[in-house]
């Protein structure tokens, strides 16, 4: 599995690729928290909420970008059968990958650390940030981008063309990420539509943000990402056979 995980993160950081999705998500974020409107200048609180609403949305797109080509890739090129033929375990492969995928989720996030450092100096008093809540955001966005990575890195092994398992990541996160929320919103769910809304990303991740690390949003969260390497297991075994 690690020769695996060495591979792909080479493989990131030794084009552009990989600097690329560090660097536009830093931008990106940056122009939001301390540029656009609504900033924590304009805002006068010293808080990272504007980072936090907007990252996820940023993940969307980017994740899937680079989980893209984790299977497609190899089965475009042929190189799936060889890698088969390593001493490795399906689940040694795509766990090297995903690995990989959520290395580079790490590396992206944390240059955003400068925000909560900016945003501590600047308080007043100094210091004055509710620091246990950007801990448990920083945790619950970690997770959320770990499972946009899984459910790429899934879709990855469904079919051999890039773009198209771009646009499938990117519909099954914004479905479960946003699309959730808003049918939870419908008048007809009724009772029914607050249990159905704790089943979006956005409600666990909204929860993690309050502060308060609850083991049923981690649970929620890892479910998730092991049903969709399951599917990619199973996927790759009909390959494999």
């Amino acid at each position: 599995m690690y020769q695996i995980f060495k591979k792909e993160v080479n493989t990131f950081l030794s084009s552009i690729v990989g600097y690329i999705v560090i660097g536009v998500f830093f931008t990106a974020t940056g122009l939001f928290v301390w540029f656009f409107k609504d900033n924590i200048l304009d805002y006068g609180f010293a808080d990272l909420s504007s980072f936090f609403q907007i990252a996820p949305f940023i993940f969307l797109f980017l994740i899937p970008a680079t989980t893209m080509r984790a299977f497609a890739e190899e089965v475009k090129s042929g190189t799936i059968e060889l890698l088969f033929t390593k001493p490795l375990s399906t689940w040694q492969i795509i766990l090297g990958k995903y690995f990989a995928s959520c290395y580079l989720v790490f590396l992206a996030l944390l240059p955003t650390t400068l925000y909560y450092y900016s945003v501590y100096q600047l308080g007043n008093p100094q210091g004055n940030i509710d620091s246990a809540a950007v801990l448990s955001s920083y945790l619950g966005l970690f997770f959320l981008a770990c499972v946009f990575a899984a459910i790429g890195i899934f879709t990855s092994s469904l079919t051999d063309n890039q773009v198209t398992a771009f646009i499938l990541a990117f519909t099954i996160c914004l479905i479960l990420y946003y699309g959730i929320g808003q049918l939870a919103q419908l008048p007809f769910l009724g009772d029914f539509a607050y249990v159905f809304a704790q089943f979006g990303l956005d409600y666990q991740y909204d929860a993690l943000g309050r502060g308060l690390i609850d083991s049923r949003n981690v649970i929620y969260f890892v479910s998730v990402i092991f049903l969709a390497l399951w599917g990619t297991k199973l996927k790759l075994s009909t390959i494999r056979l």
